[in-house]
């Protein structure tokens, strides 16, 4: 199925790794031309000639972090001086801290929030001159299916991803008809973080091998299975294509069956 989208142009955050570069790979098959980001330059940089690897799309990465505007203003500015035009965004960040109510500190607090939420804020202003030149515009806001079920000891995620759909829903009614926004929420997928955490696991212990980890950790999934994340890239290209041309404003949950919220 050709989804359309040769020469159009993605930005996407957070994406030398992980669900952001999942996101990016499946871009790239599509034909379309790709900025990718992403605080650590090295691990840009690597990510960068590895994806160079696998498509013909064009991709530049643009490193910064999420948490300063000028980093941000420079992500959109160097994606213009480079491509000439912006069509997609796709947003993405890592999680907060673990941790229990009593354990965190206002700080904590403020900085979860300048990660996940003000960052969207911020990118989204500086983008949206630019999408609104586009001829089939669209954002992507990649949360968490903490926003349906709160997650065990990830008090920090459960509260402040929660202001991503908020403001996914409110733009989603402003920004209409010109530009669709939606959001998708990932549950467990084997990225680089699950599988450093699985090998701690057996590295201390609780597995005798980091197959053995992979089941126990899947044992809940309906699926059986973590989820890749080409597969939530997959997702992701398909709701910035003409093909989701109609959904706009949706939640859409990508965990294998393991959310047992009815809504």
């Amino acid at each position: 199925m050709d989804l359309d989208l040769k020469n159009k142009v993605a930005i996407i955050t957070a994406s030398s790794s992980g669900l952001g570069r999942g996101a990016a790979q499946s871009l790239l098959r599509e034909g379309a031309r790709v900025v990718i980001n992403g605080r650590n330059k090295t691990k840009l940089q690597a990510a960068l000639n590895e994806l160079k690897q696998l498509s013909a799309g064009e991709i530049i990465a643009v490193p910064g972090d999420l948490t300063k505007k000028e980093d941000l203003k420079n992500l959109v500015q160097e994606t213009i001086n480079r491509f000439g035009q912006l069509d997609y965004l796709v947003t993405s960040a890592g999680g907060p801290p673990a941790g229990q109510f009593i354990d965190l500190t206002e700080s904590d607090w403020y900085q979860a929030f300048d990660l996940l939420v003000m960052s969207v804020v911020r990118l989204v202003k500086y983008a949206l001159p630019y999408l609104k030149e586009s001829d089939q515009a669209a954002i992507v806001n990649i949360t968490s299916t903490s926003v349906k079920e709160a997650l065990p000891n990830l008090l920090l995620s459960n509260s402040v991803r929660m202001g991503v759909i908020g403001l996914m829903k409110t733009l989603a009614n402003e920004l209409a008809p010109q530009i669709r926004v939606n959001a998708v929420l990932p549950g467990s997928h084997e990225t680089a973080r699950i599988k450093e955490l699985l090998n701690n696991e057996v590295e201390n212990g609780q597995f005798k091998d980091y197959q053995a980890a992979l089941v126990e950790k899947s044992r809940s999934i309906p699926l059986q299975r973590l989820g890749q994340p080409t597969e939530i890239g997959d997702l992701i290209t398909f709701l910035l294509s003409p093909r989701a041309a109609y959904l706009t404003g949706e939640t859409i949950v990508i965990d294998g069956g393991s959310t047992s919220s009815n809504l």
